[in-house]
């Protein structure tokens, strides 16, 4: 088993994105990682908060890292936004050091500190780089062949830099999803702004910028869109009602987390991978992929 610190973060653990936390559990002992969460975690900050006070927002998030530190393991995380939160505050700890000394402060005061010794990862690359396509090939019992899907990045993952894909032109999720057995298609949207937090103060923006995403999807025939992240997995989810609404379309495209179409092809029992939680559902679409044991 490989071992990692495990951040579920906010969404993932019991918001709106809690289906990518159940399935995310639901394929770990699959891929043979063992994910330990941290104990007394707290929020990273998210987005709104570094815009509001940049060092409230590090120090905070710098606990978690102080927490990550003591495990002596990579800390992972399945959220985008948090995994960018936390790279950054890590990456500043290590660049700035009257940051660094304002930080350690606000951390003393908790009893606490952090050398700087340990690495911020995103699931999706941990799962694609330590675990590997082989390794996920061998495992696949239900290939999804036939299912073409929208491989979505999202704008965070794979920026300010990435070391196992083209910033510019990213593949990676596209060759997991082959590797599942479903077909990739022309995504060009792939790894633009869905609007995240913006949904709730300025929505009609928001709405103008999932529905580009959804008609890019769409107009190259996707039948659902797989993301790695639960706050665009929320905005293509949640608000296709909206969108339709609105630009007068029709769109009712499933918008699946990697882990749960995993689970699938892995053959796990569909109510461990939380798929009743979407807005948009998937189960007319995946019916046949999910095999019924027999009684």
């Amino acid at each position: 088993m490989r071992e990692y610190g495990y951040f579920p973060g906010c969404s993932a653990h019991k918001g709106t994105g809690i289906a990518f936390g159940v399935s995310t559990r639901a394929v770990a002992e699959t891929l043979g990682m063992n994910l330990i969460e941290l104990e007394d975690w707290n929020c990273c900050g998210s987005t709104p908060y570094t815009s509001t006070n940049e060092l409230e927002a590090i120090c905070i998030a710098a606990r978690n890292l102080a927490l990550a530190e003591k495990t002596g393991l990579d800390l992972v995380t399945p959220c985008s936004d948090c995994y960018i939160i936390l790279k950054q505050a890590n990456t500043e700890l290590k660049a700035y050091p009257d940051l660094k000394k304002k930080v350690d402060a606000c951390l003393a005061a908790g009893n606490m500190e952090y050398q700087g010794k340990i690495q911020v990862r995103h699931l999706f690359e941990v799962i694609y780089s330590d675990i590997g396509l082989e390794f996920i090939k061998s495992k696949v019992v239900n290939p999804l062949k036939g299912l073409k899907v929208a491989a979505y990045y999202g704008c965070q993952m794979i920026r300010p830099e990435c070391s196992y894909d083209d910033i510019h032109n990213p593949k990676s999720l596209d060759r997991f999803m082959a590797a599942l057995g479903a077909e990739p298609v022309s995504f060009p949207m792939k790894d633009r702004c869905c609007g995240g937090s913006m949904i709730i103060p300025e929505l009609d923006l928001a709405l103008g910028l999932v529905y580009k995403l959804l008609e890019s999807a769409a107009s190259n025939g996707a039948q659902c869109i797989t993301t790695v992240c639960p706050l665009c997995q929320t905005n293509l989810d949640a608000y296709q009602g909206l969108v339709n609404r609105k630009f007068r379309t029709r769109f009712s495209i499933p918008a699946l987390f990697f882990t749960q179409l995993m689970g699938i092809a892995f053959g796990i029992d569909p109510g461990a991978l939380a798929l009743d939680r979407s807005i948009v559902p998937a189960d007319r679409l995946l019916s046949g992929f999910i095999k019924v044991p027999a009684a």
